[in-house]
């Protein structure tokens, strides 16, 4: 037989089990084209003035392009030990080692750029649909067409060519070094079986659940007030991250074992078929895979606390620019508000002023906050006050203050509560208040408050204070005057006529649908590119670990035969194949999302005024398209069952 016939043979027969791996090179290769093709785009020079897109998407490339390579190194590793014992059955009939190696490039050129070259037509096809969502997404107004990129083209054969050869080195190496005895071995080497429960195992089963609860409980409090300096607080955080990681680690390595162990020895060491098909396996072999596991659930992890953080911000822009402006235009000047709205009515666009005094007053906080009068900071804030008749529906008594405006991050950071004693100082006398609650609604703009939230008081006690105030904590202006459009179809020519007179340039001066359309920019491409790189890296993560299972589908196929020697039908072992496929994916899957749930819960409220539905959004997606690959593990493992008699 000549060697080219025992290539496409070769090719032929193994290309049952490379049908993945090709769709995942496809996918790869068609989603890098589709984001270098964007880089290129002429459409993106929209972008670029704003929010920098080209080079946002040329830095996403680069680490898409890292994940795309490390997951076909590390799939081409797991095939080429797969086929070990073929290797050396060449060897044993005479074959040399460089022609082994040629039979195996040849394969691999045949599918790598195969695949490849359908990769970029489907990429090239996609690229318009992907600068479509990008633009819904960034809300802006412009022409997607579908255009072709020559240098796109050639970055994506240059950096593909360079992985190939990479692989093919790597091939080589692993050929020259083995022996034919290390080769018929080379599958059974990689998995690690323990029959016994040892001590180690136990202790580190119990460490690593200990360090991970660690690092959970120390997240909660990390913008809690505990930490207060920057070392303090970056200290904190290599805490988390070091006994999370090493948790995982010790989980994988010891803790699952431990656990199932328990499980066994409570059924006194009768087991079902399917419980020896699922539990026993996962006891015996997720040890082996621990660093890898690792790797998986922390960058799923990582993955979707970045998408739910990025979709938190994204989610609340709108309730986020309401609380740097509550009303359509804010206006310092009074020229500017008469130039402004002298430029409405020629446009007959129908207009609202709402003008509230403003009074900025010292206020003791030791009752309300977590701050001490013998802190380094003292207990003393700066406060911008308001009358209660400058807010339609609040009534307050003399001795009450309400604040509003109030910020998620503001209330972690100093540990405000919704009641208690505010001393209000002025240059006569101090004011002692029952804070009586905290509301999210501004009422004025953040000009004002400098991210603290604004007290209203009863309109007697803001007479005296605006009569007393120190004329050394007011600014230029001490009255808000916000703008507000009637007609809501109007807003956008409204914004232009504030835009063509150079009002949002200045100083304090604030256009609300700017904000929006600012913070959808810079959020918007953000959660696009870390969608889009979750993608890959949730496509890879979930090729590898199917890669995994057929390696041991193919390895307990004499066991499934023996079985069903027995009596047991398909249905049995499917039984437990489904709580083996359950474990293997779903123990890496919740891993991930709890680790993420904490990293989001610790620090979201940085990011935007709503957590819950973001985050649960992102997990529900994740959590379907992960589900993918344990189906198709099962719907394989059916395949070896029913091969297996």
């Amino acid at each position: 037989m000549r060697l080219n016939q025992l290539i496409y043979r070769n090719l032929k027969k193994n290309i049952k089990n490379y049908y993945l791996y090709v769709f995942a090179l496809i996918f790869s290769v068609a989603l890098y084209f589709a984001f270098v093709t964007l880089q290129y785009d002429p459409a993106m020079d929209e972008l670029k003035g704003s929010i920098k897109g080209g080079a946002a998407l040329k830095a996403a490339s680069v680490l898409l392009l890292a994940i795309v390579a490390v997951f076909l190194v590390y799939a081409n590793n797991i095939f080429v030990k797969r086929r070990g014992k073929e290797i050396g059955l060449y060897q044993l009939i005479g074959l040399t080692k460089g022609k082994i190696f040629r039979i195996l490039g040849s394969e691999n050129l045949i599918l790598y750029f195969g695949s490849m070259l359908v990769g970029i037509v489907v990429g090239f096809s996609s690229s318009r649909l992907l600068l479509m969502i990008l633009f819904k997404v960034l809300d802006v107004e412009a022409e997607a067409s579908l255009n072709f990129s020559v240098q796109a083209l050639k970055q994506t054969l240059i950096v593909f060519a360079l992985i190939y050869v990479l692989i093919m080195l790597m091939n080589f190496t692993f050929i020259k070094r083995q022996s034919i005895l290390s080769l018929f071995r080379a599958i059974s080497a990689t998995e690690n079986k323990i029959r016994k429960m040892p001590l180690s195992e136990m202790i580190y089963g119990l460490l690593g659940i200990a360090l991970i609860l660690f690092g959970y409980a120390l997240s909660t409090k990390l913008f809690g007030g505990d930490f207060m300096g920057m070392n303090e607080l970056f200290m904190a955080m290599i805490a988390i991250l070091g006994s999370v990681i090493l948790g995982t680690y010790l989980f994988y390595k010891g803790s699952v074992s431990f656990i199932f162990n328990i499980v066994r020895k409570s059924k006194g060491g009768y087991l079902s078929v399917s419980e020896v098909l699922s539990l026993s396996s996962i006891m015996f072999r997720m040890k082996s895979n621990a660093l890898l596991l690792t790797i998986i659930t922390t960058v799923s992890a990582l993955a979707i606390g970045l998408l739910s953080l990025s979709y938190i911000s994204y989610y609340s822009v709108e309730k986020t620019a309401e609380q740097s402006s509550p009303n359509h235009f804010t206006v310092l000047a009074e020229d500017d508000v008469a130039m402004f709205t002298e430029a409405l009515k020629k446009d007959k666009i129908e207009y609202e002023v709402i003008r509230i005094p403003v009074v900025k007053a010292d206020a003791r906080v030791s009752d309300i906050t977590g701050l001490s009068p013998e802190g380094e900071a003292g207990d003393m804030l700066t406060f911008a006050v308001i009358g209660e008749n400058s807010v339609p529906g609040v009534e307050l008594a003399s001795d009450e203050t309400l604040f509003t405006g109030s910020s998620n991050a503001m209330e972690q950071f100093i540990g405000m509560k919704s009641s208690g004693e505010v001393e209000f100082q002025s240059k006569s006398e101090n004011l002692k208040l029952h804070l009586t609650g905290l509301n999210k609604e501004s009422v004025i703009s953040i000009y004002f408050g400098l991210g603290l939230p604004t007290a209203i008081v009863d309109q007697a006690v803001f007479d005296r204070l605006k009569q007393n105030m120190d004329p050394e904590l007011q600014r230029t202006y001490t009255e808000y005057i916000g703008i507000d459009i009637m007609d809501p179809s109007k807003l956008e020519q409204a914004n232009g006529l504030f835009g063509a007179m150079g009002l949002n340039e200045k100083p304090g001066n604030i256009s609300q649908p700017d904000e929006i359309s600012g913070q959808k920019g810079s959020m918007g491409l953000i959660m696009f590119i870390v969608g889009f790189l979750g993608l890959a890296f949730l496509v890879a993560s979930g090729c590898i670990l199917y890669f995994k299972q057929m390696g041991e589908g193919e390895e307990e196929k004499p066991n499934y035969t023996i079985l069903r020697k027995l009596g047991f039908t398909q249905g049995n072992l499917l039984r437990g194949i489904r709580f083996k496929q359950l474990f293997n994916f779903g123990i890496p899957l919740i891993v991930g999302l709890v680790h993420s749930y904490f990293a989001v819960k610790s620090g979201w409220f940085l990011f935007g005024t709503e957590l819950w539905t973001p985050m649960i959004l992102v997990m529900l997606l994740y959590t379907v398209l992960y589900s993918i690959f344990g189906l198709l593990s099962v719907l394989y493992y059916k395949r070896v069952i029913k091969e297996s008699l």
